[in-house]
């Protein structure tokens, strides 16, 4: 049963709920606000518990207080905030969804909160309730869907199976007039937080389900859901258009590849407000003829993570509705080493006209995303950004911490930071220095696929360079952040989900001229 978040207008001293939450900012010996009033109701027990050392504040710090029917609330949660000065939503999210899976595990299907951080937090009471929604939900993410008794998929939070889940979280807030904005603040990170958990399914699913034609369907749902244009191209239309880059990585796979292009018009009178954004969909990578080693290679399901975040923030952005017109394309194939499979030496001709010598077939992405890129240019689309776990390298330069940004627009990078900031999605920019060129420059054609191991992400991206063309582009290198390690907060182990949000958030400052 999927969680609801609820916004009512009441004193959370008063109200009646299985669990409280409250917060407390580090270094705080005295609670104020809502967490104060709370305590005095409690005869100050939380007060002799930060006196007793025993609540800190930390973040992500959790202290459960049965109430014993002191308030109508069985029990309240203490959560750290951490200091004042670092907080921010980032901190409302990793509470929120500490907070959720804690009281799952107590069994408890219900339960209320104060809107964390608006007031003296420093948060409006949008973007606090937006995070909620979005920690909370995000947090509480399972993907069990190969479980025959459904229990355990989350990391170990039931293994019993024993409790039903979070069925509803509501948002106490005493200020009536604030309701509203709390509600507009739940509506959207409902919606984002959902197309973020559509991502981490498409991810999450085996590669023997998640075909191209599996995405292509996916799309199609997501496109009759929310009102999109869809077209799925076949291997003879990307034939007739010349796409031999992406015909190239495809060829070693009986399953047929998709070009998949959702177009959504959120602007139709003015065609030049327009967004792209592209999508790597390897559904499985062996390497190809370069075939990766057997250790470990059943994550490279996930080598569509690019492709899956475009469907997801297309699915946001057909439900948002933001005033610009907004194209997702996703080259969707298999990279596997069939008799028919490309070799290392080949060369092959990509939409555009230019000439790439296949020098390991697997730096198969860069192939399938310029000939994307080539087709969104044909499309008159002049700001692109693509999205792909597209590289190792990056994981080595920057970890999981944050997602690679390179291209040829400083602007776009700075408004994809932006957008990052706000869905705290962090982002780091490489330099895209025209020495870098000089790695891929082919002996027998324009280009070569691979620059070897010296900044293998910047090479990579300097390929994709070539086919932005003019267009305003950035390039998104999420082959770290697109898959959690562990739980921590909103995000759980396996897919991530993103970009999804970043890009939808995009989308919306964009139309608003942000």
């Amino acid at each position: 049963m999927p969680t609801t978040i609820n916004v009512a207008a009441g004193d959370a001293t008063n109200y009646e709920t299985p669990a409280l939450v409250v917060n407390l900012f580090q270094g705080v010996t005295q609670p104020g606000g809502g967490t104060g009033a709370v305590d005095r109701a409690l005869g100050g027990v939380i007060s002799q518990l930060i006196a007793d050392g025993e609540i800190k504040g930390k973040l992500g710090e959790l202290t459960l207080v049965h109430t014993i029917d002191r308030i109508p609330a069985k029990r309240v949660v203490v959560a750290g905030l951490g200091k004042s000065q670092d907080f921010d939503t980032g901190a409302v999210r990793r509470v929120s969804g500490e907070v959720a899976r804690f009281l799952r595990r107590k069994g408890i299907g219900e339960y209320a909160t104060i809107a964390h951080g608006a007031g003296i937090g420093g948060l409006n009471a949008v973007e606090s309730a937006q995070a909620i929604a979005e920690g909370t939900l995000l947090g509480l993410y399972k993907f069990d869907n190969y479980r025959s008794n459904g229990n355990g998929a989350d990391g170990g939070d039931d293994p019993d199976g024993s409790d039903g889940g979070i069925q509803a979280v509501t948002i106490v807030e005493r200020d009536a007039g604030t309701v509203d904005e709390l509600t507009a603040g739940v509506s959207v990170g409902t919606v984002l937080a959902e197309s973020t958990m559509l991502a981490r399914d498409l991810v999450n699913h085996p590669a023997n389900v998640m075909t191209p034609t599996k995405m292509a369907e996916a799309a199609r749902e997501v496109a009759e859901t929310v009102g999109l244009e869809l077209d799925v191209m076949d291997r003879d239309r990307m034939r007739e258009h010349g796409m031999g880059a992406f015909l190239g990585v495809a060829q070693g796979s009986e399953e047929p590849p998709k070009l998949i292009v959702m177009t959504y018009w959120g602007d139709p009178d003015n065609p030049q407000n327009n967004l792209g954004l592209v999508g790597k969909g390897i559904t499985f990578d062996t390497g190809g003829i370069s075939l990766k080693p057997a250790a470990n290679m059943e994550a490279m399901k996930g080598d569509m993570a690019g492709g899956a975040s475009v469907i997801a923030a297309m699915n946001a952005i057909g439900s948002l509705k933001p005033r610009i017109n907004v194209t997702g394309l996703i080259a969707a194939t298999e990279n596997m080493p069939g008799g028919r499979a490309q070799r290392p030496g080949d060369v092959v001709t990509a939409m555009n006209g230019k000439t790439i010598e296949v020098i390991n077939t697997d730096a198969e992405g860069r192939l399938v995303l310029a000939d994307a890129l080539c087709y969104a240019r044909s499309l008159g689309i002049t700001r692109l950004v693509d999205v792909a776990t597209l590289t190792g390298a990056i994981v080595v330069t920057l970890g999981k911490a944050c997602t690679g940004i390179m291209g040829n627009s400083g602007k776009l990078a700075k408004d994809v930071g932006a957008a990052g900031e706000r869905s705290g999605e962090r982002f780091w920019e490489l330099p895209m220095l025209e020495d870098y060129r000089e790695l891929i420059r082919s002996d027998v054609a324009d280009m070569k696929n691979s620059g070897g191991r010296q900044a293998g992400s910047i090479t990579a991206a300097m390929l994709l360079r070539e086919f932005a063309e003019e267009a305003d582009w950035v390039h998104l290198d999420i082959a770290g952040t697109s898959t959690a390690s562990s739980n921590k907060g909103h995000l759980v182990k396996g897919a991530t989900g993103v970009p999804t949000r970043t890009l939808a958030q995009l989308a919306m400052n964009l139309a608003n001229g942000k």
